[in-house]
């Protein structure tokens, strides 16, 4: 296809890689009763891009202001022993298809619901402060779906059980500690230079609370004001120089354990946030240099698939963009040592190399009516008259 010699439209598409991807992803959590899916954002950072196809402003990585750049949203469905990715896409404000960050965001909790529905299962969305939005959490509850999110909005409007409104932050009196809890997590506590993964203890208090919504909140199908009972969650870690977590959820808060599961469920949606961190940085998704936007949905799609393959979320060597990878990158065909993350990530490479030569060649060809004589005899093209 790249030479021109077929018409036939590639099966490897960003669209055909997310669903195949979520197929996974859903058949590797069938049969759990309980499943957590964590909905995180990421950007991809593009500092020096001027010519990319679809770059819009996203926050800098340290420090004030933006660059250019996209956005991800991506879901991870974790079980017991189990995960696997549930959804993926880059978007961009800049894009022709771009509506509106609220649509994505509907989007991507309509489209897992919907490949849940059929496993039954009890499903807990674990969100960060970023989907501190009524809005958000009605698009939940709307699919029968329980909700743990980090709060960011602290003067935002509840009821308290006897129905007096009250902003959350009022509720601070009615904590009630229900248990002291220890873990590791990557944190920088009083006195040290910098974060690291290291033990620490956590209070965790708990009161009751109200939340009114709306179904479809925001559209024009909005429906009538609805009452989520829900519980006010307060975790301070001890001895770290951090603001106190402020999570809702629907679930009741009212024992000891209770209070360390909702612990557990966030801490997990920390650790998930990591890998996507850690992702990025191995696999070099932020060195995509293609100039077509739906080049770099590509590379991204298949960037995620890699991860796929070294985080464990149900994508094998069974896979033939696995496979496909791993020649590019080098790798050999051996039975006890699959590829690690140097071979994917030079075949992740080779592979933008490919894009970026044709983008150039398109470009040169459009400019000239063809390319030079020597080069077009070497590729098998039209040279320049």
């Amino acid at each position: 296809m790249l030479r021109g010699e077929t018409t036939t439209r590639s099966l490897l598409t960003p669209e055909a890689l997310s669903a195949k991807v979520q197929a996974h992803g859903v058949a590797r959590l069938r049969d759990e009763a309980h499943i957590w899916v964590i909905l995180d954002g990421s950007d991809l950072r593009k500092p020096y891009a001027t010519t990319m196809e679809g770059l819009q402003r996203v926050k800098r990585l340290a420090g004030g202001g933006t660059v250019p750049g996209y956005c991800t949203l991506n879901a991870i469905g974790v079980a017991p022993a189990k995960r696997g990715l549930l959804y993926h896409r880059l978007y961009s404000s800049a894009a022709a298809d771009f509506v509106s960050q609220s649509v994505e965001e509907r989007a991507a909790i309509t489209a897992v619901g919907a490949a849940l529905a059929p496993l039954g299962a009890e499903v807990t969305w674990i969100l960060d402060a970023g989907f501190d939005d009524v809005a958000r959490w009605g698009d939940v509850w709307m699919q029968g779906h329980h909700l743990l999110c980090r709060l960011q909005h602290r003067d935002r409007w509840v009821t308290t059980p006897d129905g007096t409104a009250c902003h959350v932050q009022d509720l601070t009196p009615r904590l009630r500690l229900l248990a002291r809890v220890e873990t590791e997590l990557v944190v920088q506590k009083r006195g040290q230079p910098h974060p690291k993964l290291q033990p620490v203890a956590a209070t965790i208090a708990a009161t009751p609370l109200a939340v009114r919504w709306r179904p479809a909140g925001r559209t024009t199908a909005e429906g009538e004001e609805q009452t989520q009972a829900c519980w006010l969650v307060e975790v301070r870690l001890e001895r770290v120089g951090l603001e106190s977590w402020w999570l809702l959820t629907d679930h009741p808060v009212e024992t000891a354990e209770q209070a360390k599961e909702i612990f557990r469920m966030y801490c997990q949606r920390w650790a998930i946030a990591d890998a996507f961190k850690v992702a990025k940085t191995c696999l070099g998704w932020e060195d995509v240099q293609v100039l077509g936007y739906d080049a770099v949905r590509l590379l991204v799609a298949l960037g995620w698939v890699a991860a796929g393959f070294l985080f464990d979320l149900g994508v094998t060597l069974e896979w033939a963009e696995v496979r496909l990878l791993r020649r590019l990158g080098g790798g050999e065909e051996r039975p006890h040592r699959p590829p690690g993350k140097i071979v994917l990530t030079r075949g992740l490479r080779r592979l933008l190399a490919v894009l970026a030569t044709e983008a150039i060649l398109a470009a040169e060809e459009q400019r000239h009516g063809g390319l030079p004589p020597r080069i077009a005899a070497m590729l098998g093209r039209t040279p320049a008259r």
